[in-house]
């Protein structure tokens, strides 16, 4: 199993995950044109891919969807409330939308993935767990705490991205408003580096070989801060990136290298 993030950021989201000829989009929040750049440069076709999972219906994590549609008609998968917030977003591609259940399996080709809820500030918002009967990945961003039932879906995966969306003194310190500070900060808002840091060295005890940092605010973090963090926090757990573990921050604006699971 291979996984590429696209694109990672506040402005923008969207990651491969492959087995065979099994490709699989979890987000589609930059333009079709971007995505189809990368993908061609991947080796893969748009109308290779077999589905876009979406955890979320803010623009960030579905804005390509409506071009995607219309040039591809690739299935569109989602949990009951987050199909319901795309086919608003765009009612022209709801008949390409598929309501899937959060918590079960759904076998696509190569790949067994199931949705698990984040805790964010929408109706409903979800990771998703992938694995191909040998080898798991998870992708869990956009949640202002570590719930329970992610740290359940988390422990035991082999490959993991993970949000690292800001450094706490560069939020309290920067120019985003009091009431936007407050959103993030929230248990249903947005995951700072430290406590990425904690649940990635959870994710290394319980045997993850690599990890993604995704999601950085371009106000509020830094890809240093980010990675100097998680690795610091990492390592109490007896993690050294390089050696015994992979520790990545996913680019803003391109792909990423493809990583084998």
């Amino acid at each position: 199993m291979l996984f590429c993030t696209i694109a990672s950021s506040s402005s923008g989201n969207c990651t491969l995950v492959s087995e065979g000829s099994t490709h699989i989009l979890i987000d589609a929040g930059i333009s079709a044109r971007r995505i189809s750049t990368a993908l061609k440069e991947l080796g893969i076709c748009c109308c290779d891919l077999s589905a876009v999972f979406v955890t979320h219906e803010h623009t960030d994590h579905i804005c390509g969807l409506r071009t995607m549609e219309k040039q591809f008609g690739i299935p569109v998968m989602a949990p009951e409330f987050v199909a319901k917030g795309i086919a608003y977003a765009f009612p022209e591609i709801e008949c390409y939308i598929q309501t899937i259940p959060v918590g079960q399996e759904l076998q696509i080709g190569e790949l067994s993935i199931h949705a698990f809820h984040t805790p964010h500030d929408t109706e409903e918002s979800v990771g998703y767990k992938i694995t191909n009967g040998n080898k798991s990945f998870a992708l869990a961003t956009d949640m202002g705490h570590v719930s329970e039932e992610v740290l359940r879906e988390l422990i035991g995966v082999d490959a993991a991205v993970l949000e690292a969306n800001h450094d706490l003194e560069l939020l309290k310190k920067g120019p985003y408003p009091f009431h936007l500070k407050k959103r993030i900060l929230s248990d249903h808002g947005h995951l700072s580096n430290r406590l990425c840091g904690l649940l990635a060295g959870r994710l290394f005890e319980h045997g993850a070989k690599n990890i993604i940092l995704a999601h950085l605010s371009k106000e509020n973090n830094t890809p240093e801060l980010a990675y100097n963090t998680v690795a610091e926090l990492m390592a109490k757990s007896g993690a050294v990136p390089g050696e015994n573990v992979g520790l990545f921050v996913a680019p803003k604006t391109e792909h990423g290298p493809l990583i084998e699971v």
